[in-house]
This record gives C-alpha cells, sequence and structure tokens, in this order.
C-alpha cells in the first residue's frame, strides 16, 4: 500500500487501473488467504464496533465484515454519523481500486462500508478501531516500523492490531523464486516475472523484515499468533515465512 513512499515498488494507482484478473489475484492474497480467518478471528474475539482494513485493495475482507456483521459499520469520516454501530473502513493508496470498491458498496446497498485513501507508513484516520487488520501490505513500505506504530495508535483501547509480515525465512524463500523465476514464476504464478524483483525489492533487500522482537521493540507488546485463537489451515499461506499476528492494546 504505497506509492511515493518508496519509487523502486509499484505506483499502485497506476497498477489497479491496468490490472488484469491475474493481476488481481496477485495483489489480493487476503481474498484467499484471509476472508475466512478474520471472520472466525472476530467470532472468537468480538464482533468490533469499528473495523479498519488498511491496504484492502479490491475489499474483499472489508465487503465481508461488512455483509456478516450488518450493525458494524464499515464507513469513512464523512458517513460515520450517519450509520452509527460498528464501523468498517477500507483504505488503499491507489485511488481506482478505492472507487470500483465505493461503486461496487453502492450497487449492492451497503451503507455500513466505506473506502478512503491512505498512503503507508503515514496512517492517521482521526478516529479508533478495535480491529486494524493489514494483510501482504507491509511487505511495500520502507520504514515499517513508523507503519507499524501508526497502525497501532488507531487501535482503540482494548482493540486489536491484525497484520502478516514477511520474516528472514521469507526473504529466503522469495530470493530463491527471484533466482529461478523459470522454476517459481511460471505461467500459473501470480507474479510478473520480469517485474518481481523490482516489486519486492524492498524484502529482498531485507529493509522491512519483522519480527516478534522488532514487534515488541516497536510497539511494547509482545505479538501474538492469530492461530492461538483459531484454528491453523494446512494451506502453504499459513506457513512460518508469512506469520499472521495480533497484538492487543490494553485498556487505560
Amino acid at each position: 500500500m504505497t506509492d511515493a513512499t518508496h519509487t523502486g515498488t509499484i505506483d499502485w494507482d497506476r497498477f489497479w487501473a491496468e490490472a488484469g484478473d491475474d493481476d488481481r489475484a496477485g495483489a489480493t492474497p487476503s481474498d484467499h488467504h484471509a476472508t475466512d480467518v478474520v471472520a472466525r478471528f472476530l467470532d472468537a474475539t468480538g464482533v468490533p464496533d469499528a473495523f479498519a482494513d488498511v491496504g484492502c485493495g479490491t475489499g474483499r475482507v472489508a465487503f465481508d465484515v461488512a455483509e456478516r456483521h450488518p450493525g458494524t459499520t464499515v464507513v469513512g469520516y464523512d458517513v460515520a454519523e450517519r450509520h452509527p454501530g460498528t464501523t468498517v473502513v477500507g483504505y488503499d493508496a491507489g485511488q481506482s481500486v478505492l472507487a470500483e470498491n465505493r461503486d461496487r458498496a453502492r450497487d449492492e446497498g451497503i451503507e455500513n462500508l466505506a473506502f478512503e485513501h491512505a498512503v503507508l507508513p503515514e496512517f492517521d484516520p482521526d478516529r479508533e478501531f478495535d480491529v486494524v487488520f493489514s494483510y501482504f501490505t507491509l511487505c511495500y513500505v520502507a520504514d515499517v516500523e513508523r507503519a507499524l506504530e501508526n497502525l497501532y495508535e488507531a487501535v482503540a483501547p482494548g482493540g486489536y492490531l491484525v497484520f502478516n509480515y514477511q520474516n528472514r525465512l521469507a526473504r529466503a524463500h522469495w530470493q530463491r523464486m527471484a533466482d529461478d523465476p523459470e522454476t517459481y514464476l511460471d505461467e500459473d504464478s501470480a507474479f510478473d516475472p520480469d517485474r518481481f524483483e523490482e516489486r519486492f525489492r524492498l524484502l529482498l533487500d531485507g529493509e522491512n523484515l519483522l519480527s516478534y522482537d522488532r514487534i515488541y521493540d516497536t510497539l511494547g507488546t509482545w505479538p501474538q499468533s492469530v492461530w492461538s485463537v483459531v484454528e491453523r489451515p494446512d494451506t502453504r499461506w499459513a506457513w512460518r515465512h508469512h506469520p499472521l499476528v495480533y497484538v492487543p492494546k490494553s485498556l487505560p
């Protein structure tokens, strides 16, 4: 979820405006990997009054939360007062995909959902959310610690920051992909082999890798595995290369 924060990665507005089906699938892994997990996490921890999906892309998770919990409002600032209840807001750097999401929400009559523009590491929504969710987004952000701080600042006391991150194992695996594109980035891959290294330069260079210790040092609270709350699926994306964690925020 970045455009101007690092020139070596993607202009997300242009990406979404030009993306075909394969590109969209590769840019929205939460569509396939996290939607059900988020639903089960909310079932286990409680339906939030406000939910934010930062780096939402096509908005699959945000739409799902809004539809499952119509009392939860998924909205932006301008409509929050008109739809009290659970607020669900999708944030992204790509204006074109945000416009698509707004059109879809309007066409489907989903009144508790809105989409707003935001670019990490800056994130200052001027409100708090019970759950702030961000999936496969931090790998595109150079100043990952500041992004974490701003995301966590938007979490209401008693709430959770839920996100996945890339660690040193992920870096090694993705370097193998970059070194051997014929094996890993064939026609069935979701990624363009010609732009793979450019797209994931920050990750390959190790600039934004995270660990439990680094998250704790940044936020002052230990992350916890989402799989301690919900059953871990037996799928590749749930490997330890890309941990999915939540960081609770204590009540005052």
